[in-house]
């Protein structure tokens, strides 16, 4: 899936293809904020999309919102007990700590 960035938002790109328009909204934010944009073209689409996230951005400056960005860089994984034995026996034998295991294997399995 093709995405915009900007600021530290990722958007994504969806098309209406019965009136022809370009659509999307930013990715990973926490629940109940919601950011969109639209546009003709794909150069109306990213414009739209950079005033939006700038918008909220000072939405919050001027409110004192805390802002919140797509993805924060962290998450948690809920796992069976026996697998997070023996994640951790493996990335002890490695000589590495587990969240550095897990973001290798991660790695690996997404490139």
């Amino acid at each position: 899936m093709e995405t915009l960035r900007y600021k530290g938002f990722i958007g994504s790109i969806e098309a209406e293809l019965e009136d022809d328009t370009l659509y999307g909204k930013v990715l990973g934010l926490d629940k109940g904020i919601l950011i969109t944009y639209e546009g003709q073209t794909l150069s109306e689409l990213k414009t739209d999309f950079i005033n939006a996230v700038d918008d909220y951005i000072e939405h919050c400056k001027a409110n004192g919102i805390e802002l919140h960005k797509s993805y924060s860089g962290s998450f948690n994984v809920r796992i069976p007990v026996e697998l997070h034995a023996k994640v951790a026996a493996m990335a002890q034998a490695e000589g590495i700590s587990l969240n550095a295991f897990v973001k290798e294997s991660l790695m690996r399995a997404v490139m």
